[in-house]
């Protein structure tokens, strides 16, 4: 291959412009700008910028109308942008004065241009990005147009608004045109939108709910605007080299690449959805990739159990990683950045104790010392290194620091450790290393190997972003650009790892799922749908500020779900017997889901012996309705347990249809052992809290059969269009995924029924008196 021709381009004499103690006043400025053609408003705020008005200043004479206000667009673009030089900015004034450059937005496209890259530059690539000289004939926008169309499968007057990339540069006037004709060529004139059909109301009695809140376009909208919408395009990113942006931009195709990098010790909880829903949906949604990196550099804290959780909860949550990787994977390369880090004499190996390493930090009170080891020779360090990898030292008895910034006021700037010592297999490796890399030397390499484009983090590691740009330059390798937004905290629950294991193993709790935790397995074993979830997470939306949520609405959220999605069954958790004696024995009358009968059960919270006016559940001679029953019940009597004094059941009238509305609806079950109804499962609320002999409607089965085959159908499907699934469908479907609205939901069936509470009914809070 011939190498790439360049042209050399010679930069008019425009020297880096400064505005010194004698230039023109603002006032002499604002009527010289005048006079180069430019109207009054924008002559003012040209001045504003001590740097772009200077520039005006040198070449306002002999510019025309259009060029004045091209130049003084450049001003103010140049006031934002970073590390572009005098001779770049002439180059700049010099492509307007030649008529180069024709619009504000080429100008703004030329600026970023030289964020990234310095004069001399190949002209050729300058003109391609700029839009340059660019023309295109009619014929020529129809045949792109059509092109387009062909490959992304346009079939109607709804794919108007898409962008066809190679047009960038065309008149958008034109383009408009020109897409207009081709599409009513291929589809005919655009017919009016249609009137929206009316939604049909649906029956209180149905019970198979299968719509969805539509929150896909909130879910767009959060990567496309505020913080998520402000990142940087896939090779801004500043690079010590401009070698290795190109090099970063061959190997990813200018796509987004992320990563979610959990570390395997403990298993995900509520706060790494966000983490998980930031990463893999902001690649998806601009069509890139993203790597589950298992940050396993710890192996005296890593279990596979923990390997298989994080994997199973990824893909229970909907998304399929690109590649799964391990840090260890590229644990041959990191030991051989660690030697070159030391013979580029910015690493050295430190014998303190820890103790004496954290006073010379200062201890949080007092500036950072030099390391009495820090100016030992390079080819001693390099030695000592070798001996810390044949396992000639124990843990504790030598590291190797970064030989950073002690100047510097930032904590992260002072030596951290690169590698320490530990007497530990590795899980993958086995028992080959005796060091293992830190966190903090570990992460930015390897997003550098696999050319992560947005290292996203939460805020904690803001002051560790000048660590991890100063360890790539270091080296001279690509950099990534980290880029930090707030984490999601849930008052009132406990998502520290150390924490969680210590309930655990203290028995606090039954394990890692135990329901009142809010790690993801516990809220899956109680229920909560993995869409829930999500939903919740995009709500909260994406910023730099934390999330700290009451729990209330977490579960909320849920609900909202919940009541737009599953079905809603008749459930009481304490039953109390009624008897309506209006009604003969076999009387049956068939519901959609259950039968009514002449003995049904309420629950014992929804009767009271003395009334009150605020009271409007059932009580002697009041009158109650029955939900999906079809007419309400009036008390006309009860009998109590001689011995304990509790009511045990209550005789009731089935009034008829012309009786007055009721004030209340309560739950009801129904005795007819002809369906096996009622089904009385143990409860699980109120924190594990067993309910025993509670009773729920017959339709619970024909519920729990369709639930599951739905389940496992819908994983079927989901598996057979993965790349490479790295786990099997019924991993993904529990019988978690059995739920239904009712006081409690989520259910588990072996000898006996068990059933979680996932959320309470609306209706339930504050339940007390009305």
């Amino acid at each position: 291959m011939t190498p790439r021709e360049t042209t050399r381009v010679s930069v008019p004499s425009i020297p880096a412009i400064s505005i010194s103690m004698t230039s023109p006043s603002s006032e002499d400025l604002v009527s010289l700008f005048k006079s180069a053609g430019l109207p009054q408003s924008k002559a003012a705020e040209a001045t504003k910028n001590a740097k772009g008005a200077a520039i005006l200043h040198l070449v306002s004479a002999g510019l025309s109308e259009k060029q004045a206000v091209l130049v003084s667009s450049l001003s103010l673009q140049l006031g934002k942008a970073q590390n572009i030089g005098g001779e770049e900015r002439a180059y700049i004034v010099n492509a307007i004065l030649e008529e180069k450059l024709k619009s504000v937005d080429q100008v703004n496209v030329a600026v970023k241009y030289f964020e990234t890259h310095t004069v001399p530059v190949d002209e050729n690539d300058f003109n391609a990005t700029c839009g340059v000289g660019f023309a295109i004939t009619t014929a020529q926008l129809e045949d792109h147009i059509k092109q387009y169309m062909v490959a992304n499968n346009a079939s109607n007057w709804s794919h108007l608004g898409a962008n066809v990339p190679a047009l960038r540069w065309a008149n958008p006037l034109d383009i408009k045109n020109a897409v207009e004709r081709v599409f009513t060529e291929k589809f005919g004139p655009k017919e009016g939108a249609k009137p929206k059909p009316k939604k049909e109301t649906a029956s209180a009695a149905d019970a198979s709910v299968t719509s969805k809140p539509p929150v896909a376009k909130a879910r767009r909208i959060i990567f496309e605007e505020g913080f998520l919408g402000s990142l940087h395009k896939p090779g801004d990113n500043p690079q010590i080299h401009p070698r290795l942006r190109e090099r970063h931009l061959a190997a990813t195709g200018g796509q987004v690449y992320t990563r979610f990098p959990p570390e395997p010790n403990g298993y995900l909880h509520i706060g790494h959805c966000k983490a998980i829903f930031v990463n893999f949906g902001y690649a998806a949604h601009h069509g890139g990739n993203c790597y589950l990196r298992f940050d396993d550099t710890n192996p005296e804290k890593e279990e596979g159990r923990y390997f298989d959780s994080i994997i199973e909860v990824i893909y229970w949550l909907g998304f399929e990683p690109w590649k799964i990787t391990y840090s260890s994977d590229y644990f041959d390369e990191l030991y051989t950045l660690a030697e070159d880090l030391i013979r580029r004499d910015k690493a050295y190996v430190c014998h303190c104790s820890q103790e004496q390493i954290k006073a010379d930090r200062g201890e949080k009170v007092s500036s950072p010392k030099a390391c009495l080891h820090r100016t030992r020779p390079v080819e001693e360090s390099l030695t000592e290194f070798r001996s810390m990898r044949d396992g000639h030292y124990r843990p504790k008895e030598a590291f190797l620091r970064m030989k950073q910034d002690l100047s510097d006021g930032n904590p992260q700037m002072w030596d951290l450790p690169a590698y320490r010592v530990l007497d530990a297999p590795h899980h993958r490796t086995g028992p080959k290393w005796k060091i293992y890399p830190t966190y903090d030397f570990t992460h930015c390499l390897v997003d550098s190997f696999e050319n992560i484009s947005h290292s996203l983090c939460t805020t904690e590691f803001i002051a560790s972003r000048q660590s991890y740009e100063w360890l790539c330059d270091a080296l001279e390798v690509y950099k990534p650009k980290q880029s930090e937004y707030g984490r999601l905290n849930i008052q009132g629950t406990i998502n520290s790892k150390r924490k969680l294991l210590q309930l655990v193993e203290e028995k606090y709790v039954s394990g890692w799922d135990d329901p009142r935790l809010y790690t993801v397995i516990a809220l899956r074993r109680r229920g909560v749908p993995p869409e829930a979830i999500l939903n919740f997470v995009s709500s909260l939306g994406v910023s730099t500020a934390a999330s700290n949520i009451q729990i209330v609405r977490f579960e909320q959220s849920v609900r909202q779900y919940l009541e737009g999605s599953v079905p809603r069954l008749l459930m009481v958790l304490r039953p109390l017997k009624v008897t309506i004696e209006n009604l003969p024995e076999d009387y049956s009358l068939e519901l959609p889901l259950s039968h009514f009968t002449r003995t049904i059960y309420i629950d014992a919270d929804d009767f009271r012996l003395e009334d009150s006016k605020d009271y409007f559940r059932l009580a002697p001679g009041k009158t109650v309705g029955l939900f999906q029953a079809p007419h309400p019940i009036t008390c006309t009597s009860y009998v109590k347990d001689a011995s304990t004094g509790q009511v045990t059941e209550v005789i009731c009238r089935l009034e008829d249809r012309d009786a007055r509305k009721p004030k209340a609806f309560i739950q009801w079950v129904a005795e007819h052992a002809p369906s096996g109804s009622p089904v009385r499962p143990d409860i699980n609320s109120k924190s594990m809290e067993v309910i025993r002999g509670a009773m729920v409607e017959i339709g619970f089965w024909s519920l729990a059969r369709k639930s599951m085959g739905k389940a496992l159908e819908e994983s079927r499907s989901r598996i057979e269009k993965m790349r490479s699934p790295a786990v099997t469908s019924e991993r993904l479907v529990g019988k978690e995924c059995i739920r239904f609205q009712a006081p409690a939901a989520g259910a588990t069936q072996g000898d006996y029924l068990v059933l979680n509470r996932i959320v309470s009914l609306k209706e339930d809070i504050g339940k007390g008196a009305s």
